[in-house]
């Protein structure tokens, strides 16, 4: 596996987080193209695309073949892909997968990733499963199960006083001679979450929707969806993707204020205080390459309270549908976006599990 920059720099190291010339993200130099005549039809999981993602022998929960089901709600009808019932309750299990298989392969004996909680929970299962040691750095504040969850499957929990950016840094300050994990800024985890678009495009048929509303924070979803159904209309399976739309909190919406201000890339906001804890982010790593599939799709973002939150996890409830909040943000944006999707066939993703915030 070699890994590239932008910047065109090439990893000595396949274990550097990020390119040490220009602190960009590593890209993969290389990558497969999707091949449908190589789907592995024997197993419903991600690693029915095995051939299309980076070779190694698989770490495996089960991940993936969620179902997407037709939900009508208040705020509007979609079909909801149901990444919540993944093995840690959480879509992060996806590019997890993937990213703690490579590890293994590299003979790496403890990664350390910093979290809100899903992120490290999904390490956390995946490096027990794999005699890992991990090592999470949470913000204080994190919500209680999460970070129970984390310490059940065996890693140890740093907490960080600070929010999500506080423990980042901490996590990368005390890295030591682990593997810097991050789900953030590793390729590999990409590349895991597009096997979210193709699974989509399986069940419905051999086509894409029209478009797809996802809560962003690091954007590692949105990304690996719109790279997925790009990867489709390369091998000349779908004649268009879908429009892309982003979705973030009032209390920390950088890409939001990046796209109605036209910029090329977010600026760095403060980060306040909402119950979608998990897109608390401050400026998304690859929030550049966010803003491009927004314009190239026809997609745009929009930002929604915290109240209007809560309305949406309600209403989910009453469909059996139990979320935490974070998942109910690309719900709670139905209302804004209805001029833009009306007579479409959207897709949301909701995203992590109710049983997280109890």
């Amino acid at each position: 596996m070699s890994l590239r920059c932008a910047g065109g720099h090439v990893a000595s190291d396949p274990a550097l987080w990020r390119c040490p010339d220009c602190e960009a993200p590593w890209e993969l130099a290389t990558s497969p193209e999707f091949d449908p005549q190589s789907i592995d039809t024997t197993t419903w999981s991600l690693w029915r695309y095995a051939a299309m993602l980076p070779a190694v022998p698989p770490i495996t929960l089960g991940e993936g073949g969620t179902p997407l089901v037709p939900v009508a709600l208040p705020e509007g009808e979609f079909l909801a892909k149901l990444e919540f019932l993944s093995p840690t309750g959480s879509y992060k299990d996806r590019g997890t997968a993937v990213v703690v298989s490579h590890l293994r392969a590299l003979g790496i004996e403890e990664a350390v990733e910093d979290s809100s909680g899903n992120a490290g929970a999904s390490l956390a299962a995946y490096a027990a499963a794999a005699g890992v040691r991990a090592r999470v750095f949470v913000p204080a504040h994190a919500g209680a199960g999460k970070k129970r969850q984390i310490a059940e499957m065996g890693a140890e929990v740093v907490e960080v006083v600070g929010g999500r950016g506080a423990a980042a840094a901490a996590c990368r300050r005390e890295t030591g001679t682990a593997a810097y994990a991050s789900h953030c800024w590793n390729p590999l985890f990409l590349s895991g979450q597009s096997t979210c678009a193709w699974e989509i495009w399986e069940q419905l048929g051999g086509s894409v929707p029209d478009a797809v509303v996802c809560p962003v924070g690091q954007g590692n979803l949105f990304l690996g969806l719109a790279r997925g159904f790009a990867a489709l209309r390369r091998a000349g399976l779908v004649a268009a993707v879908p429009r892309m739309y982003a979705v973030q909190s009032a209390a920390c919406a950088p890409v939001a204020q990046a796209w109605r201000g036209g910029w090329p890339q977010p600026v760095a906001v403060d980060e306040g205080v909402t119950i979608a804890e998990g897109i608390l982010t401050s400026r998304p790593v690859r929030g550049a390459e966010i803003l491009r599939v927004l314009r190239r799709t026809g997609g745009a973002a929009v930002i929604v309270t915290d109240d209007e939150v809560r309305v949406a996890q309600r209403h989910l409830r009453g469909a059996g549908l139990s979320v935490e909040p974070t998942s109910a943000v690309a719900v709670a944006a139905l209302p804004l976006l209805r001029d833009q999707i009306a007579g479409a066939q959207v897709v949301l993703p909701l995203t992590g599990s109710g049983l997280k915030t109890l």
